[in-house]
């Protein structure tokens, strides 16, 4: 434990995953870290915070987006093929979560950088998630109405969905009544527009399931192809629905650099996704990949806290590293 609080010493930030209370008991945590640097940043992420009845539960991402409320608005509609709460295809709550503890350094580094204090930082993905809820959680606070599954379609917005096409379907995402006129006339409908049943979203919304059959009639017609480039020069927000293959294939995704490669000590070179930070004054370089378990032991020994060659080979002889 000593190697962690000599390190500690010349650190801005400590960040813990344990259990609640896992780390006072070997002594690190933030009470005793702050006696070694008064200055030190100290993160703790668990399932369920550091305080309230669940807080010494262990919390993975499935579960929290069950109890969080994510779930029961994620799958097909009650009565639709499939029906039924739907897990997130990547663990979203354990990204968010992360997302925020990122945040809540910097702006505790800020902070410190103003004041010269320290702090601790206590972050859950049960909170996150909850936080995370956005409209939907603030539509039930506002509302009292509990919010439920839509598939793949928007609750307040019409047409904003997929549409069949002679092919692969798409998404069409309409997002006011000036784009509806434009859809309609790009599928070669423009009375759609007129038709007071579908002339403001209020009342697209509605009479959905009427609009999205009369859209549906147009749109097989042609392949998707022809109505992406048809929507998008007209400026009505369309999108493929693509497989993970097809994202990376993307124009838009390589022009951004999204994929990237690496160079790995056993595996030779390894592709990856990018960073979505985009720099003017530190930008990113890809010099290798994420170290080997205990890759950088001696260096950071070394350069840090200015450890010999000898008294390195002694703590590991010693199993201390």
């Amino acid at each position: 434990m000593q190697i962690i609080k000599d390190l500690v010493k010349e650190a801005d930030f400590f960040v813990e995953n344990f259990k609640v209370g896992g780390l006072a008991k070997l002594g690190l945590d933030y009470e005793s870290l702050k006696q070694v640097n008064p200055q030190i940043i100290y993160l703790s992420i668990t399932g369920f915070g550091q305080t309230g009845p669940d807080a010494p539960l262990p919390g993975y991402d499935y579960l929290i987006q069950a109890r969080s409320g994510l779930m029961s608005v994620t799958g097909p509609e009650d009565g639709a093929p499939g029906a039924g709460p739907v897990r997130a295809g990547v663990a979203t709550c354990d990204l968010q979560t992360g997302l925020m503890g990122a945040i809540g350094l910097l702006a505790a580094l800020h902070h410190r950088h103003l004041t010269g204090e320290g702090q601790y930082i206590d972050i859950a993905l049960l909170d996150t998630q909850i936080a995370g809820l956005a409209n939907q959680g603030f539509n039930y606070l506002m509302s009292g109405k509990v919010p439920g599954r839509t598939g793949s379609w928007h609750p307040a917005l019409a047409p904003y969905r997929p549409f069949d096409t002679q092919d692969d379907q798409i998404i069409i995402a309409v997002g006011n009544d000036s784009q509806f006129a434009d859809m309609c006339r790009v599928i070669g409908a423009p009375q759609l527009s007129d038709d007071e049943r579908f002339s403001t979203n209020p009342m697209r919304n509605k009479n959905r399931a009427v609009m999205v059959d009369l859209i549906n009639e147009q749109t097989r017609t042609m392949p998707a192809a022809h109505w992406l480039k048809g929507f998008t020069d007209n400026n009505v927000p369309a999108s493929p629905i693509n497989n993970i293959q097809q994202a990376f294939d993307d124009p838009q995704i390589r022009a951004r650099g999204m994929q990237i490669e690496v160079e790995h000590p056993v595996a030779g070179t390894m592709p990856g996704m990018g960073t979505p930070l985009n720099f003017s004054k530190t930008g990113v370089e890809y010099k290798k990949s994420a170290p080997l378990l205990g890759e950088d032991t001696d260096d950071v020994l070394s350069r840090v806290l200015g450890k010999s060659g000898a008294e390195i080979a002694k703590l590991k002889d010693q199993g201390i590293v």
